[in-house]
């Protein structure tokens, strides 16, 4: 199998109006999460982001999963501007400490990897959820070759976006902010995984119009 692709390892067929198809017919939605300083919160205020968060589990009947990226942040190019805006300055005092800012910016990172950290939430639905479907067992577990008609999709799309939005509703009411991912970032955040030096240096690849929504 030297010749084999990436795509025959993934679990995903496809991607599509910003929905991940899985082999075994079932679909994913991704959201993208902010962060949260917990450690600045009050008292009274970790004990309510805590209690709304319990409240926000218990009221869930499907499974949740969460996910944490971590990527090495590449501040060359920031650098660079840095060095030009010092070359361009006319007034020394600012030029000097441009470069003093440079110089403590760079000696800042040099210390250690500067690492970025993106938060995402994966929202499941099955057609066994559809009434009339036949029953599939395994989160990931392929189902017989049957196609899906689009009848079935767009249902189980609609249930899906349904709970993506309870999932946004729940995670809001903790403080944090929601983005459901559309198809063009969804196929972004799958390529940045398998291509981790390229993306850190900003780089993604080109796509065609029809999926850039």
């Amino acid at each position: 199998m030297a010749n084999a692709s990436t795509q025959q390892f993934l679990e995903v067929d496809q991607i599509r109006e910003g929905v991940l198809l899985l082999k075994n017919r079932s679909l994913r939605g991704v959201i993208m999460v902010s962060s949260l300083n917990f450690a600045l919160k009050s008292g009274d205020e970790q004990d309510a982001i805590v209690y709304q968060f319990q409240n926000f589990l218990n009221s869930l009947d499907f499974s949740l999963e969460i996910v944490i990226q971590s990527r090495l942040v590449n501040i060359t190019g920031y650098l660079d501007k840095l060095k030009e805006l010092e070359k361009k300055q006319e007034n020394e005092l600012l030029k000097v400490q441009t470069g003093e800012y440079r110089n403590f910016i760079k000696n800042l990172v040099a210390g250690g990897q500067i690492l970025s950290k993106t938060f995402f939430v994966t929202v499941p639905f099955t057609l066994i959820e559809i009434p009339g479907m036949e029953q599939q067992k395994g989160f990931f577990k392929k189902a017989p070759e049957q196609p899906q008609t689009e009848d079935q999709f767009q249902r189980a799309k609609a249930q899906l976006w349904q709970r993506m939005e309870f999932v946004t509703m729940g995670l809001k009411r903790c403080g944090l902010q929601c983005i459901p991912l559309n198809t063009s970032e969804l196929i972004e955040l799958f390529w940045s995984l398998h291509h981790p030096e390229e993306a850190e240096v900003g780089y993604y690849p080109e796509l065609p119009p029809e999926l850039t929504r």
